[in-house]
């Protein structure tokens, strides 16, 4: 098993972060999933020193931990920490219904993915047409992740 903390979310699939309003609308409340679902796979979710922890099951299909209610326009702010091993990213505007794959996650990924590859940023569409803006079109923006394990400090 791979284990990842995030300080604010492990949002592997939150279809949007914070609504966009005069003042911000947390979704996490550090003590708690409240709020919160998971989706597809066998990933276990928990809350550990008020961060949510995402904790892989090898040889298991993606997972999700999604927002129970959907949000307008928004603004992402997260702290983000993960194995160096790992290869994930955070949906936006994603969907889960019966009638698509049996209620498979898919839609809009931001890449996150600390290996020397550095495809972080990057958008994907999980599930449906794959890489949508894949960093080798922009190699400038390859390698600007600033990573915990002090390995790629773009």
């Amino acid at each position: 098993m791979i284990r990842s903390a995030l300080l604010l979310s492990f949002i592997l699939s939150a279809p949007c972060l914070f609504a966009q309003s005069a003042s911000w609308q947390s979704l996490f409340d550090g003590k708690d999933l409240s709020g919160w679902k998971q989706l597809n796979g066998k990933a276990k979710y928990s809350v550990v020193d008020h961060e949510i922890v995402g904790t892989t099951v090898y040889k298991e299909p993606n997972s999700f931990l999604v927002t129970e209610k959907n949000y307008g326009d928004f603004i992402l702010e997260l702290e983000l920490r993960m194995d160096s091993m790992m290869n994930s990213g955070i949906q936006v505007r994603s969907e889960s219904s019966e009638d698509y794959n049996k209620g498979r996650v898919h839609g809009y990924q931001v890449e996150v993915d600390p290996s020397s590859r550095g495809w972080s940023g990057g958008l994907y569409d999980e599930a449906r047409r794959g890489w949508l803006y894949p960093l080798e079109l922009n190699p400038s923006a390859k390698h600007h992740t600033n990573m915990v394990s002090g390995t790629n400090t773009g």
